[in-house]
């Protein structure tokens, strides 16, 4: 075979490679752009315009006319921190603040619950772990709507799991409204957003643990050998070479159940639908809300733009204060 022809096929295939390449990768950027993009950028834009749905606005996509564009007029009523503010102000006041309690019980009690259990479910005989794995990680592969409901039965006042155990231990009739009584409050926190945190740890620790079981499989066996032949303890172990071993894990799953904790809406929206009197009423459910429910979808954009900024915000400090600087 001469060199020409053998220069031509190669020429040849790489053309095939890059046409097929073509025909496959472009539809999906279009896909992407179309479905991700377009929308990010649509939200971006609405967040400076009073916009609704309801009104015609002008000729290019329905902005402009009776959808005027107002700045940063609704990033700076954010900040109208006066008792006459308006209602839809004070509502997204109270959003940040249920948020933010949300997310920062969620993250501690995630991980004080996930990283002892991995260690225990490692600890086990082996044949067992594969059950354990498995009962543990099922809630996460269950609809949150599913979970809402059913943790809604076990808080229901009449015929809830949880009065029913109070009833029989205490000798009488309990009917406590643990979702429904504004007046319910322990340190603070309502307890309908208790309930709510109850529910949402239930159904996504089993995300954290697999995380957290998969790091504990990945120390090498030499260190804990080592260990073991120097006389530490298991508490010793865990403390002072399992844990530090790890932090690289923790950080990743502090940032991921951070972020999850700041998008909860379904479980919220099921089991109280942010009642009551605002009590579990989430910046998520307020954008669904403002957006689908009144057509405040100018406002609505605002407010999620606000929401992508102190969730970066709040992942940057993370990676700051928990990112190792080692690995093993």
């Amino acid at each position: 075979m001469t060199p020409i022809n053998l220069f031509s096929r190669t020429s040849r295939r790489n053309n095939a490679q890059r046409r097929f390449l073509m025909w496959t990768v472009i539809p999906m950027v279009l896909y992407m752009a179309f479905w991700t993009l377009f929308p990010l950028l649509w939200g971006f834009a609405l967040a400076f315009f009073d916009y609704s749905a309801r009104r015609s606005g002008g000729a290019f996509l329905g902005l402009g006319g009776d959808n005027p564009f107002i700045g940063l007029q609704n990033f700076t009523n954010m900040l109208n921190f006066s008792d006459d503010a308006p209602l839809i102000v004070r509502q997204f006041h109270g959003s940040v603040k249920t948020t933010l309690i949300f997310a920062f019980l969620v993250l501690p009690l995630n991980l004080a619950i996930t990283l002892p259990l991995a260690v225990l479910i490692e600890s086990v005989y082996r044949r067992m772990k594969a059950m354990f794995r498995t009962i543990f990680f099922l809630p996460v592969l269950a609809p949150a709507v599913g979970v809402a409901i059913m943790w809604g039965y076990v808080f229901h006042p009449q015929r809830g799991l949880l009065n029913g155990v109070l009833s029989a231990l205490m000798g009488r009739l309990i009917a406590i409204s643990w979702t429904g009584d504004q007046s319910l409050v322990v340190l603070g926190v309502p307890v309908a957003l208790i309930a709510v945190i109850v529910a949402y740890i239930w159904q996504d620790l089993g995300y954290n643990l697999v995380i957290f079981i998969a790091a504990l499989q990945g120390i090498p066996e030499s260190i804990k050998e080592a260990a073991r032949i120097d006389g530490v303890n298991s508490w010793q172990m865990f403390r002072y070479i399992t844990l530090p071993l790890l932090q690289p894990t923790i950080f990743l799953a502090a940032v991921l159940t951070m972020i999850s904790a700041f998008q909860v809406f379904d479980i919220i929206q099921v089991m109280t639908n942010g009642g009551p009197n605002g009590q579990t009423r989430v910046l998520v459910l307020d954008i669904y809300d403002n957006a689908f429910r009144f057509q405040r979808m100018g406002w609505a954009s605002a407010v999620a733009l606000f929401l992508f900024v102190m969730v970066l915000i709040i992942s940057l400090v993370q990676s700051r204060l928990l990112k190792s600087e080692w690995e093993y």
